[in-house]
């Protein structure tokens, strides 16, 4: 098989891609593939540190507003519908595959004008502006939750896969999850709560658990909190000037990044964190009970409709940002670890949203748009 992957900008978009390109490979290893991005995304330095080749085009998201500026980019965007065109030819895929994001505007009519099937794939529960332009255009649209479906009213066909994610469910032996939770420095004394805000961590999460520690209110539970590296230094002084040790805080663990997230999500009670579609699609499968605050002023408001999946089945409580802090934080953490029967509950409605076998369903449905 031959096939070319549109996936720029965020992790969100890319490992998607990744993950697609990875069961094409591990189903027919003389596939060729390759990546379709723009020069200033992660793209850059994940797709080749996956062994993929990355082909980069101009290609930009568009504002409403009339500027200078905006008439620049769709300039620039115009002229990578002509690059896409030229990748698109001179590489003749079986299948154009796009994962979200401006850049599959451009690879997509492209493909289109060469008769390539299209399948476009949507991460969030409220697609985004791309997929929902495209998905008149692409053959097969494949979203990550049901809901997203009656959401792409204009789509040829949509299909229920889910998001492909590394993280999944582990289960551990009580020794196994000892060892692993001494290593991260805590003890199975109290519930642990699992604290992130994505690889740059979110700073209005890390003001409400500053407040926490400085306040000595996590009493009931254990923190396990990465702050992001960007935001390590400047939270360990904050806590410095208030005469705390971020190596040595009660029934807390302070860190930049956790490396073995899916060992340390596996064995955390509680998840404290944004909602982007990775993040709701772990928690689902790990059937974990979480606490979510949207990321604001993202496109579509996505961040939200992801956080309801899990609210809308009792699995998840969300805190709008502007709403946090560390009180209605803690009242809310509070409500959760000291109730085991809510614990199980929340933890089993998660897992209804669960998705299975994501990667065979992905791969049967490019399969069918090559006529297997």
């Amino acid at each position: 098989m031959k096939a070319i992957i549109a996936a720029a900008g965020t992790a969100g978009h890319i490992n998607p891609g990744l993950a697609i390109a990875n069961k094409i490979k591990q189903e027919e290893p003389n596939s060729e593939i390759i990546f379709v991005g723009t020069t200033r995304g992660l793209e850059n330095d994940l797709v080749p540190r996956a062994g993929y080749k990355l082909k980069t085009i101009e290609a930009y998201g568009l504002s409403k507003q009339i500027s200078i500026d905006n008439l620049k980019k769709m300039h620039k965007t115009y002229k990578g519908i002509s690059e896409a065109n030229k990748i698109v030819k001179e590489f003749k895929p079986d299948i154009v595959i796009g994962t979200g994001g401006y850049i599959c505007g451009a690879v997509v009519l492209a493909a289109k004008k060469n008769n390539i099937p299209v399948l476009l794939h949507e991460s969030n529960a409220f697609p985004g502006k791309a997929v929902k332009m495209l998905s008149k255009k692409a053959d097969t649209v494949l979203v990550s939750f049901e809901d997203a479906k009656e959401r792409l009213p204009k789509a040829n066909k949509v299909v229920y896969t889910g998001t492909p994610v590394k993280i999944q469910k582990k289960e551990y032996t009580m020794q196994e999850k000892d060892t692993i939770v001494k290593q991260i420095g805590l003890n199975r004394t109290k519930p642990i709560v699992l604290i992130f805000g994505g690889s740059q961590g979110a700073q209005k999460i890390n003001e409400a658990i500053i407040q926490i520690i400085k306040e000595k209110l996590n009493v009931n539970y254990q923190i396990m909190w990465a702050t992001g590296p960007k935001q390590y230094d400047k939270i360990k002084q904050e806590l410095e000037n208030e005469k705390v040790n971020v190596d040595n805080i009660d029934n807390a663990k302070i860190v930049p990044y956790i490396y073995n997230m899916e060992e340390v999500m596996n064995v955390s009670d509680v998840i404290v964190a944004r909602s982007g579609a990775m993040s709701i699609t772990e928690i689902s499968n790990l059937g974990k009970p979480s606490i979510l605050i949207p990321l604001p002023n993202v496109s579509g408001d996505h961040q939200l409709y992801n956080a309801k999946v899990l609210e809308d089945v009792g699995a998840a409580k969300i805190i709008l940002n502007d709403k946090l802090n560390g009180k209605n934080l803690n009242d809310t953490l509070n409500d959760i670890v000291t109730n085991k029967e809510k614990l199980k509950t929340m933890s089993e409605k998660a897992l209804t949203k669960a998705a299975y076998n994501v990667e065979n369903r992905i791969y049967n449905e490019i399969k069918l748009l090559k006529g297997e």
